[in-house]
């Protein structure tokens, strides 16, 4: 806490409006006077009447010029009581009322202090005291070990009314001051002041307080409302300090013997760790997070300036100079009553415990860390050339959070800035680096808790599989294999389509990297400005992850926009449907639609085809423009924009290995026309099967009403069907959406030409549409 000076000894607590100060109080009415007399410092005159209308009349000593009273004036039972003081020439000198304040005098002199009741009516009762600032009375002395952290502290009560207790001590000038909580459930707070009596500290909870002037110094404490309060006075000294056990620098790795804990009894409490520092690097202070999670550490040197706090330097803390340092461990919350910790400092300068250098190609395994103390920091290095983009990715063994950085070979971190979208850091120099790291949560009764890493190049990746362009309608070559990148031969610039899937076939997301390191795309649809190598990486931007080599995967490079696709038929109602078997991990197969610009077309899967006989698609234009994905081209149909030819791109169902399919195409718009659907109960009659599960009907213009039920029964076999109804334009304007083996259904319809697609399971029944 910062230094304060020329602070008023007490301070009320809460906001208020300063009292008038009325001039001095005339001539009391011819009553009994029953309190007075002299006061003397430090001590408390009782008073166990005052009546409305009565002066008490007191005087007050000074020995010395422009002293300070402080002043306490309890508030009693009935009418609170105020206070007057004047000087010898009965002129008006301050006011004070009831609780804490001050009153400035003037000469050395006597002063009368005269308590009086604000209204003519009433009675109360009150205690009064008074204490110079000056010329204290009741100082008691505080020794040299007084200052040491191992103190105990100096216990006393305040009494009921007392105006302030005195403390008087010497210390070098400059010293600084931990002011620590004292441990009292009263108001207590109150101001150090120098020789020259100018002060310099407000006392109040814990508190730093610099000595800038010249000793000896006095401490007046007291509490605010003149409540008896029993504290605890501690304040050890934080420059050149004393009474703290010695904490040895830890090594990388497994502290050992290097640890040093206590156990922070209360709130408030605090303890203290003697660290030397034999060079300024930089240094981790870590603490048990378990049992420690709630502590306030701080960092000063051997001047009493905090230098390192864990907020500001959560991964680590500057060394401006060699020399002693004191590590504070503080108990600042109400909630935590006691709490056990442990701590080490572990100087980042050094390699003692650090790792070898690990290889930065993406071939070897993940490197498995080892933390079998919760106050261990572990160390990695790694060569690295300047201008190297490398990344490092970290996964817990069980469920945790690990932080990590990057020293160069000085202790100086890199890598600290924001890269936005792009992955790792680029390095400044050549040389040998350090990825510094450690678990943050500790769970009692862990003895070896283990992590992931894997520190990779991202520019001019090494050790990744190669994967050439490959084509539609073929089974990928190469088997799933392991290492999170691939190395993607790409021929020319231009747009192409990338995919990785595991051994399920589920769908993974890369992100696709330039030579340089830096992203190139993060979706299937990836553009390459230039022929080259460029690298694919598993979960590329996630370094909370490690895909170490036991995970298998197949990668797949194709043109964005097919071409010679097999020409599928858009009459699906006539011909048989199109079938393909999906053989191989990322394989995709390409159909061409042969429909004219602007025309709509609607793909139909048998009625009980499974998830997994049901292809993902895409419809493309020439130029790689996605026209529609496959909800689209199923139910309202894919209006094929753009230019011409167009392509359905067919991949398996996530998860999906291998499976045949097979769908038919029907376009809704323009000729040729469909077998007419007559009206009435006759109705039309078809026949499904594998090879035939749609059927198209028309309803020509004029020959319809504005409303009219439309029925489909089953009259042999198995399976069930369901009805939807196009108008001219290819709009669907009906639709009865669930599959049944009967339904009517009533529609809407407007004017012109109409299209009725029934589409059924792929199984031998016939069914009777009427209208």
């Amino acid at each position: 806490m910062a230094v304060a000076t020329a602070v008023p000894l007490l301070v009320s607590p809460t906001p208020a409006t300063a009292a008038p100060q009325p001039a001095a109080p005339e001539p009391a009415a011819a009553a009994a006077v029953s309190c007075g007399g002299p006061l003397t410092f430090g001590a408390v005159e009782e008073c166990p009447a005052i009546v409305g209308g009565q002066d008490h009349v007191f005087t007050v000593t000074t020995t010395v010029d422009q002293d300070t009273l402080v002043t306490k004036l309890t508030r009693g039972d009935g009418t609170s009581a105020q206070g007057f003081v004047t000087d010898s020439a009965d002129e008006s000198v301050c006011f004070f009322s009831v609780d804490s304040g001050e009153c400035q005098l003037g000469p050395a002199g006597t002063y009368t202090v005269t308590v009086r009741l604000p209204h003519p009516t009433g009675s109360g009762n009150y205690t009064l005291s008074v204490q110079s600032t000056r010329t204290p009375g009741g100082c008691q002395d505080l020794p040299a070990a007084f200052f040491s952290f191992a103190s105990p502290g100096v216990g006393a009560t305040l009494p009921t009314g007392a105006a302030a207790h005195c403390y008087r001590f010497d210390q070098p000038t400059d010293s600084v001051l931990y002011l620590r909580d004292l441990d009292s459930p009263g108001f207590l707070q109150g101001q150090i002041l120098d020789a020259g009596h100018e002060k310099l500290c407000h006392v109040q909870y814990s508190n730093r307080c610099e000595l800038t002037g010249p000793g000896p110094y006095r401490l007046l404490l007291g509490e605010y409302y003149g409540a008896e309060a029993a504290y605890t006075l501690r304040m050890p000294r934080l420059s050149q300090a004393t009474g703290c056990p010695a904490l040895p620098s830890a090594s990388f790795g497994d502290p050992g013997t290097s640890v040093g804990g206590a156990t922070v009894h209360r709130p408030g409490e605090m303890a203290c760790h003697a660290v030397e520092a034999s060079s300024t690097d930089p240094v981790v202070v870590r603490l048990d997070p378990h049992n420690a999670q709630f502590l306030r550490w701080s960092l000063y040197d051997s001047a009493g300036d905090e230098v390192c706090e864990p907020y500001t330097n959560a991964r680590h803390c500057p060394i401006p100079s060699t020399g002693a340092y004191t590590l504070v461990v503080e108990n600042p919350h109400s909630f935590i009553d006691p709490s056990t910790y442990q701590v080490a400092v572990t100087n980042l300068g050094g390699t003692t415990g650090c790792a070898p250098p690990a290889d930065t190609s993406w071939t070897p395994d993940a490197l498995q860390v080892h933390q079998t103390s919760p106050v261990q920091t572990n160390c990695q290095q790694f060569q690295g050339d300047a201008g190297d983009r490398v990344v490092t990715y970290l996964a817990p063994e069980s469920y945790n959070y690990i932080r990590s950085w990057v020293l160069d070979s000085t202790g100086t971190p890199v890598c600290t800035e924001y890269t936005g979208d792009e992955t790792g850091c680029v390095l400044p120099a050549t040389g040998t680096y350090r990825v510094i790291s450690h678990l943050t949560q500790w769970t009692t009764g862990s003895t070896d808790l283990m992590y992931l890493m894997q520190i990779r190049r991202l520019s001019e990746a090494v050790g990744c599989p190669t994967v050439a362009l490959g084509a539609y309608n073929a089974v990928p070559t190469g088997s799933p294999a392991g290492v999170r990148c691939r190395s993607l031969e790409v021929p020319a610039a231009g747009l192409y389509r990338v995919t990785a899937s595991n051994t399920a076939n589920d769908r993974l997301y890369p992100i696709v990297y330039d030579a340089d390191g830096l992203r190139v795309c993060s979706e299937a649809r990836c553009e390459f400005p230039a022929a080259g190598t460029y690298t694919l990486v598993l979960d590329g931007n996630t370094t909370t992850r490690v895909v170490d080599n036991d995970f298998l995967y197949a990668a797949t490079l194709l043109p964005w926009t097919p071409a010679s696709c097999p020409q599928a038929s858009v009459t699906g109602w006539q011909d048989d449907p199109e079938v393909g078997t999906f053989q191989g991990i990322g394989q995709h197969d390409c159909l061409q639609l042969s429909s004219p610009v602007d025309s709509r077309v609607v793909a139909m899967l048998p009625g009980n085809a499974t998830t997994a006989s049901s292809p993902q698609m895409t419809v493309v234009d020439s130029t790689g423009s996605t026209l529609c994905d496959g909800w689209e081209l199923r139910e309202p149909g894919c209006v094929l924009t753009g230019s011409a030819p167009y392509s359905v791109v067919l991949a398996p169902a996530n998860g999906t290995v291998a499976a045949p399919y097979r769908l038919s195409f029907a376009r809704v718009t323009g000729p040729p026309t469909c077998p007419t659907l007559a009206a009435g109960s006759t109705g039309s009659t078809v026949t499904t099967g594998p090879d035939r599960f749609v059927a198209c009907f028309s309803i020509p213009a004029g020959d319809h009403a504005a409303q009219e039920s439309l029925t489909w029964t089953r009259t042999s076999g198995t399976g069930r069907a369901r009805l939807r109804v196009y108008d001219g334009d290819g709009v669907q304007v009906c639709s009865s959406g669930l599959y049944a083996v009967t339904r009517t259904i009533n529609c809407t319809l407007p004017t012109g030409l109409l299209t009725v697609l029934l589409q059924a399971d792929a199984l031998d029944a016939t069914y009777r549409v009427t209208r």
